[in-house]
C-alpha cells in the first residue's frame, strides 16, 4: 500500500490495507457476490472509474480481493479471498453499530435494496433459531430479496425464485428499523404492506429478546 500510518498496532496495519476511502464499500458490494467490474461500478454510485481500478488493484495487492474466471465464458469477477471474506464480522458490526445514524432515512443518499442483503444478515446476526423454516422475501423498491429462517440460522440473498411464505413491502428505513428492533410490526400500521402467511413475518421480524 501507498501509505502507512507507520504504527506496529492491529488497527493501524488493518486500516493501511482497508482504511482508504470506498475500500470497505468494495468489501460490501463482495460481500453479497463475486462480481464483474461494471457491477461493481453500478453498485458504488459516486466512485470513479479509475478510482475504482486503483483500489481494486491495492487490494488485491494486500490478498484482500482475487480474480477469478466466470462460470460462463471469460469475463473476469472479482471476489474476497478467505481472508478478506474474514471482514464480514468487523463490516456487519459496523453496521449495527450504525443504526442511530440510520433512522433519520436516506435523505438524496444513494440508495440500493440490494444493499439490504449485507445490512439485514448483520442486523439478525445472534437470533435464536427459528422452531420452524420459513422464507419471507422482502420488497424494497420493486426490488425482491429472501430472509429464510431455518433451525441452523438465518439466510438473506436476493429472491432466488422459490416459493416465498409470505411478503413484506416496505421503504428501506422501515425494514431496517424492524430488523434493528427499534420498530416493530405492531406500530408500523400503514408503512407495511404484508402478503401471505403474517406469523412467517412475525418470526422473521420478531424482537431479537423474544424466542424464535
Amino acid at each position: 500500500m501507498s501509505r502507512s500510518y507507520g504504527q506496529y498496532c492491529g488497527l493501524a496495519r488493518a486500516l493501511d490495507v482497508v482504511g482508504d476511502r470506498w475500500n470497505l464499500l468494495i468489501v460490501r458490494q463482495l460481500l453479497i457476490a463475486p462480481a464483474r467490474y461494471r457491477e461493481l461500478q453500478d453498485g458504488l454510485p459516486g466512485m470513479a472509474t479509475n478510482l475504482l481500478a486503483d483500489r481494486l488493484r491495492d487490494l488485491e495487492a494486500a490478498g484482500v480481493v482475487e480474480r477469478r474466471l466466470a462460470e460462463q465464458g471469460n469475463a473476469i469477477t472479482y471476489a474476497l479471498t478467505p481472508w478478506g471474506a474474514e471482514l464480514r464480522e468487523p463490516v456487519e458490526s459496523l453496521i449495527r453499530w450504525s443504526t442511530p445514524l440510520m433512522t433519520r432515512g436516506p435523505g438524496g443518499d444513494h440508495f440500493s435494496a440490494g444493499w439490504l442483503v449485507v445490512a439485514l444478515r448483520a442486523l439478525f446476526a445472534g437470533r435464536k433459531r427459528a422452531r420452524r423454516s420459513s422464507t419471507v422475501g422482502i420488497d424494497v423498491d420493486g426490488d425482491l430479496l429472501q430472509v429464510r429462517m431455518t433451525r441452523s440460522g438465518v439466510e438473506v440473498s436476493p429472491h432466488d425464485g422459490r416459493e416465498l411464505d409470505a411478503v413484506l413491502r416496505a421503504d428501506a428505513s422501515i425494514v431496517l428499523g424492524l430488523a434493528a428492533g427499534v420498530l416493530s410490526l405492531d406500530n408500523t400500521t400503514g408503512l407495511v404492506d404484508v402478503e401471505g402467511d403474517d406469523a412467517a413475518v412475525r418470526a422473521v421480524f420478531s424482537p431479537p429478546s423474544a424466542g424464535m
